[in-house]
C-alpha cells in the first residue's frame, strides 16, 4: 500500500485506466433550468405525478408508440403488505372519522372522500387474503430533439397525449442531470418520486404491449398499423407454408394474395394459380408465366388418370390415385351409391390394367395412362347394370357436350416460374370440377422435383361444397410440407367454408392466417373461428382496403398491405384504374388465338365410335395396319404464355372449278370467283370441306367431297354436316 493515500498499487493502477464509462461518456455536457445539452442535441424529463383512478390492459399504448422518440424509463419497488396494511387501517380510520365529523355536522358528503374510504376497504381485503400484492412505481419520459424548437412543440405533444390519459405530468426543473441520468440504461433512479399501486393496476403499465412479425429472411407483407414495424416473414419457415385468406369481395383479397405471389418468385419460388375469374392475367404476362385458359375448346389439356411417375417408398401412388379419381367421378355423376361405388373401383383397376399398369411401381413410370374414354368403355362393356348407367352418366364427358374437356392426355408444362389455370370461360357446374382436376394434376406433378412452390386456390368454397373434394384440398394441406409446397385458400364466403368438416381443419393445418374487412354478417363465425377480441372484431369491420389481421403462429398484428407504385399497377383489381393503365399503354390487350382446326376423316366405321379420338381420327391402337398419325406438337403462342397444339394437317378440300361457279349475277355486276372465297374464308377460319349436297345458281353440282360417303360418327356427329363452319370458327 502506498502511504500517502492508504490506496494498494491495483487501486492505484486501476484509476489511471481509461475504462468503458470513459469512452461512451460525453465530452461535456451544458445543464440548465429546464433542458440539458450533451453535443448538439436538447434533452428533457418529464415525471408523471398523478394516474387515473380505474386503468386496463394497455392503457400506455399511445405513449409507448408515440411518433417521436422517447426514452422511457419504469422503476418498480416492491413493499412488505404488513407495513401497507398498517398505513391502511390508519387511513380507513381516518377517513371514517372524517365522514361521521360530516354527518354530524348535518353537511353534504364530500364523494371523494366516499370513493377513497371504499377503495381503501377493497384494498386492505385483498391485501389480507393475499390476492394483491403492494409496489412503488416511478415513471420518467425523456425527450430528445435537435433543437429547442423542436423541444418544446415535441413537450407540448406529449403533454397532451399524457393529459388524454389523465396522466399529470411535471417537467423535472432544476433535477435535469438526475432526471437524465434515470432514463439512461443503467438501472439508476434518481429521483426516487414514486407512487402506489397494486398488482393488477402494475400489471397494466407493461410497456412491451405490440407485437412485432418482423424476421431476418422472408418477405415483406406490409406495416403493422400499431407501431408502423415492417412484416416481414418467411412462410416457409413454419411448422406447414400454408395459408388461409378470408375476406369480403373488394377488401382486397386478390390485392395481397398478388403481392405475395409476386415477392415470393424473387426468392426463387413457383407460383402455380387457380384462377375463376382472370384476375391474374396481366401479372402472368408480365412476369413471362404460363397463361392457360381452360376451357373446352382450349388446347390445353388436363388427363386426371395421370401418374407422377415417381416411386415413392411407402406410398402406393395408384391406390391414391383410385381414391382421387373416384372422388372425381362422383362430383363428375353427382354421387354413388355404394353398389356403383364398388363397381367403379373395379371398373377402375380394370381400366389401368388394360394399359398394363398395375401396383408394381415399374409399370406406372413407364406405360402411358389410359384416358376417361377408356373407363368408359369398360363401364359400356361392364355385365351390372350399375356399370352400364354410370357409362351413360359420363358419357356426356366424352362424346356430348362437354367432349374435350377431360378426355384427352395431358399436354401441359409447369416449368414455369407462374402458371394460372383459368376456369373462367367453364360453366358454374362444370367449375367445381375442373378446380378438382387442376389440384390433382399439380399434385400429381409437383412430387416429381422437389422444389419451393405455392399453390393458390381462389374462391376455395367451390370445393367445400362437397365433403369428398373437400377432403381432398385437406389432405393436401396435411401432406404440403413434405413436398416443399405451400397451400393459399382464399374465400369470400366464409361461413360456406367453416361450414364444412374440413373447412376448420384447413385453417388448423395453416400458419397462416390472413382476415382482412369482414361482413357484419360473418363477424361473428370469424371471431369463433380465430378467438378475436371485441376490440378485433371492430378492427375488421371498419377496416379499409388491404387492412386487416395477420396472424402468423401464436403470434398476430394488424396490418395494412403496401405495394411500390410499379407493382401496384401489376396487381390493381381496380376497374378505372385498370382502364386507365389501358389507355396509358401500361397494360397491354390480351392477345388471341386461332381455334384448333378439326381434322376431316372419311370411311370411318359406324359400329365401333368409341375407337375414335376428339378430331374423329380412328386411334391407331385400334388399327394396327394404318401408319400412325403425326402427333401434334405444342407451339406457344408468344408474348401471352398460352399453350396451344397444333393440328395436324386436314385433308386437302376438294375446290370446285371456277366455271361450276358464276362469274356474274343478272345485273352484271362482277362477283369474287370461287377460289377468292374459299381463299378469303380460309384465311379466316381454316380450310373447309364444301357439301357435296348443294348446288350453285346454276344448277350444276360441284364435285363431290372425299368425305361425302363417310359415314355417320356418333363420336363427333358435329362432322356430319359436312365440315362446315360457323362465324366462330366451329363446326355446326
Amino acid at each position: 500500500m502506498t502511504e500517502a493515500s492508504g490506496k494498494t498499487p491495483a487501486q492505484v493502477l486501476a484509476e489511471g485506466m481509461i475504462n468503458v464509462r470513459d469512452i461512451i461518456a460525453p465530452s461535456a455536457m451544458e445543464v440548465d433550468f429546464s433542458t440539458i445539452k450533451i453535443g448538439n442535441t436538447y434533452y428533457r424529463t418529464l415525471f408523471v405525478s398523478g394516474y387515473p383512478r380505474f386503468v386496463g390492459a394497455n392503457w400506455l399504448s399511445p405513449v409507448i408508440n408515440f411518433d417521436h422518440s422517447l426514452d422511457i424509463s419504469m422503476f418498480y419497488y416492491p413493499v412488505k403488505s404488513k407495513l401497507i396494511l398498517d398505513d391502511l387501517r390508519r387511513k380507513i380510520t381516518e377517513l371514517e372519522a372524517t365522514i361521521m365529523s360530516t354527518k354530524e355536522k348535518g353537511r353534504v358528503m364530500d364523494p371523494v372522500v366516499i370513493a377513497a374510504l371504499e377503495d381503501a376497504n377493497a384494498l386492505q381485503e385483498q391485501l389480507v387474503k393475499g390476492v394483491e400484492k403492494y409496489f412503488k412505481f416511478s415513471f420518467y419520459i425523456t425527450i430528445p430533439a435537435e433543437s429547442e424548437e423542436e423541444l418544446e412543440t415535441v413537450t407540448s405533444r406529449l403533454e397532451s397525449t399524457l393529459g388524454s390519459l389523465l396522466l399529470i405530468s411535471k417537467t423535472a426543473s432544476l433535477q435535469m442531470e438526475d432526471a437524465f441520468g434515470s432514463t439512461i440504461p443503467c438501472g439508476m433512479d434518481k429521483l426516487l418520486i414514486t407512487r402506489n399501486m397494486d398488482t393488477t393496476s402494475l400489471a397494466t403499465t407493461f410497456p412491451f404491449t405490440s407485437s412485432d412479425l418482423t424476421m431476418d429472411e422472408g418477405i415483406m407483407y406490409g406495416v403493422n398499423k400499431h407501431n408502423g414495424s415492417l412484416i416481414i416473414f418467411d412462410r416457409f419457415s413454419m411448422e406447414n407454408a400454408n395459408t388461409v385468406v378470408f375476406a369480403k369481395s373488394g377488401s382486397g383479397k386478390s390485392y395481397f394474395v398478388k403481392l405475395e405471389a409476386l415477392r415470393l418468385m424473387v426468392f426463387g419460388a413457383e407460383v402455380m394459380i387457380i384462377d375463376p375469374e382472370e384476375e391474374y392475367r396481366t401479372l402472368c404476362d408480365a412476369v413471362g408465366g404460363n397463361y392457360i385458359d381452360f376451357s373446352a375448346n382450349s388446347p390445353a389439356k388436363i388427363n386426371p388418370f395421370d401418374l407422377s411417375g415417381v416411386a415413392v417408398e411407402g406410398e402406393n401412388e395408384l391406390g391414391q390415385k383410385l381414391l382421387a379419381l373416384m372422388t372425381l367421378l362422383k362430383l363428375m355423376m353427382g354421387g354413388m351409391t355404394p353398389t356403383e361405388e364398388a363397381v367403379m373401383d373395379r371398373a377402375l383397376i380394370e381400366t389401368y390394367r388394360i394399359k398394363g399398369i398395375t401396383t408394381d411401381p415399374d409399370t406406372q413410370m413407364t406405360r402411358e395412362p389410359p384416358v376417361m374414354e377408356d373407363l368408359y368403355k369398360v363401364l359400356l362393356g361392364g355385365d351390372e347394370p350399375e356399370s352400364r348407367d354410370m357409362a351413360n352418366r359420363i358419357e356426356r364427358f366424352i362424346k356430348g357436350s362437354m367432349a374435350g374437356i377431360f378426355d384427352s392426355q395431358s399436354n401441359i408444362d409447369l416449368n414455369s416460374k407462374m402458371t394460372v389455370f383459368s376456369t373462367k370461360n367453364l360453366e358454374d357446374t362444370l367449375r367445381p370440377i375442373a378446380f378438382y382436376i387442376i389440384l390433382d394434376f399439380v399434385w400429381t406433378r409437383i412430387r416429381k422435383e422437389l422444389r419451393k412452390r405455392v399453390l393458390i386456390v381462389e374462391e376455395a368454397w367451390y370445393l367445400m361444397q362437397n365433403a369428398d373434394s373437400a377432403k381432398f384440398i385437406y389432405g393436401i394441406a396435411k401432406r404440403a410440407r413434405k413436398y416443399y409446397l405451400g397451400l393459399t385458400t382464399i374465400s369470400q364466403d366464409v361461413d360456406d367454408f367453416l361450414k364444412s368438416e374440413y373447412g376448420g381443419a384447413i385453417v388448423s393445418n395453416s400458419s397462416i392466417q390472413i382476415l382482412l374487412k369482414q361482413h357484419p354478417s360473418a363477424i361473428d363465425k370469424v371471431a369463433d373461428t380465430f378467438y378475436l377480441s371485441e376490440g378485433e372484431k371492430r378492427l375488421l369491420l371498419a377496416a379499409g382496403i388491404g387492412e386487416g389481421l395477420f396472424f402468423a403462429g401464436s403470434n398476430h398484428v394488424a396490418i395494412k398491405v403496401i405495394a411500390s407504385d410499379a407493382e401496384h399497377k401489376l396487381i390493381t383489381t381496380n376497374p378505372e384504374e385498370i382502364l386507365r393503365l389501358k389507355e396509358e399503354g401500361l397494360i397491354k390487350p390480351r392477345a388471341t388465338t386461332n381455334k384448333p382446326i378439326y381434322r376431316q376423316v372419311e370411311n370411318l366405321d359406324p359400329n365401333k365410335y368409341s375407337t375414335y379420338d376428339r378430331a374423329g381420327q380412328v386411334k391407331p391402337e385400334f388399327t394396327p395396319q394404318m401408319n400412325k398419325p403425326a402427333t401434334p406438337e405444342p407451339t406457344s403462342t408468344g408474348g401471352t404464355g398460352e399453350t396451344t397444339i397444333a393440328p395436324a394437317n386436314p385433308t386437302p378440300p376438294v375446290q370446285p372449278t371456277k366455271s361450276e361457279i358464276p362469274q356474274n349475277t343478272d345485273n352484271g355486276e362482277k362477283q369474287p370467283s370461287a377460289e377468292e372465297i374459299l381463299k378469303s374464308v380460309q384465311d379466316t377460319v381454316g380450310p373447309i370441306t364444301p357439301n357435296p349436297n348443294i348446288t350453285t345458281s346454276s344448277g350444276s353440282t360441284p364435285t363431290p367431297s372425299p368425305n361425302q360417303n363417310r359415314p355417320f360418327n356418333p363420336l363427333n356427329p358435329m362432322e356430319n354436316n359436312g365440315g362446315n363452319r360457323n362465324d366462330g370458327g366451329d363446326l355446326v
